[in-house]
């Protein structure tokens, strides 16, 4: 399982004044405890205004290369500005994200072709977020066809099938697994990911929903998820899920992150 850091965000209200107080430390911090706690990636997204935003996304990340050697995901609804801050990333990492939105796929392919760097797809376009899985399914074959003109596999795209909020739609779950099952069928290599908070918007016990959603979504097949590495509970589901379903020779990976203190609850002498 793959996981993508989702704490350098400046959605996020401790960010946010970070960044507008240029707290380099604070930003340092985030990027350490995540790194530690087992991200692949670090999501570095600035959530600015959009005059200032391409600045403050390459002050975010050179702090964060500056501090650890985790690969960047560079995270921004402008295709413009991840093709001005592109140059300075020091090492292949995740860019987040096309879609069939505004001409994205246009401006971000050609900056990875012949490289290594991976790419998150949303499956909407122009028309917004469809509620059907054909429409998800059609969205995808689009995206992956353009990136082939490019060289870019399948096996470098993260498809995001954007599930709904399950207040507002009550087969919300299932239609994003009947989703991830049909592109697995077309692109048996493509990786699949989401974020783990939108399931459960507008619901109590928000945490739980989303562990919840986490286990059935890696029973499905999902490969990578957007996250915070440093929430225990919702790496211990991930743990243990994966162990459940087999896919944890031995345990090992399960019983590593234990001993080390990576799961379960906080031990009185890491306090």
């Amino acid at each position: 399982m793959i996981i993508i850091g989702e704490k350098i965000n400046g959605t996020i209200p401790s960010v946010k004044k970070a960044i507008e107080q240029r707290d380099a430390e604070f930003i340092r911090s985030l990027a350490v405890k995540q790194t530690e706690a087992g991200a692949d990636y670090l999501d570095v997204c600035a959530s600015t205004a959009p005059d200032v935003e391409a600045d403050t996304l390459l002050w975010l990340m050179d702090i964060v290369q500056d501090t650890v050697d985790t690969p960047l995901c560079i995270d921004s609804p402008n295709p413009r500005v991840i093709e001005k801050v592109f140059p300075y990333a020091r090492r292949p990492g995740v860019i987040n994200s096309v879609s069939e939105e505004g001409g994205k796929c246009e401006i971000i392919y050609p900056l990875i072709r012949g490289t290594e760097w991976e790419v998150i797809a949303l499956t909407c376009d122009n028309r917004g977020i469809p509620r059907d899985v054909q429409t998800r399914v059609d969205i995808t074959k689009i995206m992956v066809d353009k990136a082939s003109m490019y060289d870019i596999t399948p096996d470098r795209i993260h498809i995001d099938p954007l599930v709904m909020a399950l207040s507002a739609d009550n087969q919300s779950l299932l239609n994003f697994i009947e989703t991830l099952k049909e592109v697995k069928i077309l692109y048996p290599t493509i990786k699949v990911t989401s974020g783990l908070s939108n399931i459960s918007f507008g619901m109590p016990l928000r945490k739980v929903v989303n562990q919840h959603f986490l286990t059935l979504a890696i029973e499905a097949g999902m490969d990578s998820a957007i996250l915070d590495p440093c929430n225990r509970d919702m790496v211990t589901t991930m743990y243990i899920t994966n162990a459940l379903l087999g896919k944890d020779r031995l345990c090992r990976n399960y019983l590593t992150a234990y001993r080390k203190n990576k799961i379960g609850p906080v031990k009185v002498d890491a306090i």
